[in-house]
């Protein structure tokens, strides 16, 4: 296979944000997450689980859509658990890259501190009721075209614009 990196900070939340990762189900839900992770071909940096909220900082490979391999380890879990036990429909997702990978499962390896003293980041712990995360527009088409065009030509042929 060819050479890849594709780092992963991956969010996702129980059903309503309800407390039903409880201290006794932790061991057990990382290790199916591991688990189905390996199977899948995922390699795991980091995971962290909170009573409604778990963190996973993962590599997956090209090959693999994001969303596939987040819905195998919700339904993977969801089954082990049984009934009662339900995920928040959708996840957040933010990529990053070989340097900042220490910082990312850092972040994922203290979640417990972080949340006790109230200083997790916004963009990763944000719940959204439509699963959509923050407002990111990204490029808009009108401020693009006004930042391409120059104010005269970039460049004269004996005098005249080529354009």
């Amino acid at each position: 296979m060819s050479f890849w990196r594709t780092y992963y900070h991956l969010v996702w939340a129980t059903r309503r944000q309800e407390p039903l990762i409880t201290p006794d189900r932790e061991n057990e839900l990382m290790a199916l997450i591991i688990r189905k992770c390996n199977e899948l071909g995922v390699r795991v940096y980091a995971f962290s689980a909170m009573p409604d909220h778990v963190h996973l900082v993962a590599a997956i490979p090209p090959r693999m859509a994001v969303s596939d391999v987040v819905k195998h380890l919700k339904g993977f879990v969801s089954f082990a658990f049984g009934k009662g036990f339900a995920w928040q429909r959708g996840y957040g997702v933010m990529t990053f890259g070989e340097g900042q990978r220490p910082n990312a499962v850092a972040y994922v390896q203290n979640q417990k501190r972080l949340h006790a003293n109230n200083e997790t980041n916004a963009w990763l712990e944000r719940y959204d009721e439509y699963d959509e995360g923050p407002p990111d527009m990204g490029l808009v088409v009108d401020d693009l075209i006004t930042s391409l065009r120059e104010s005269g030509p970039s460049y004269h042929v004996l005098g005249e614009s080529p354009f």
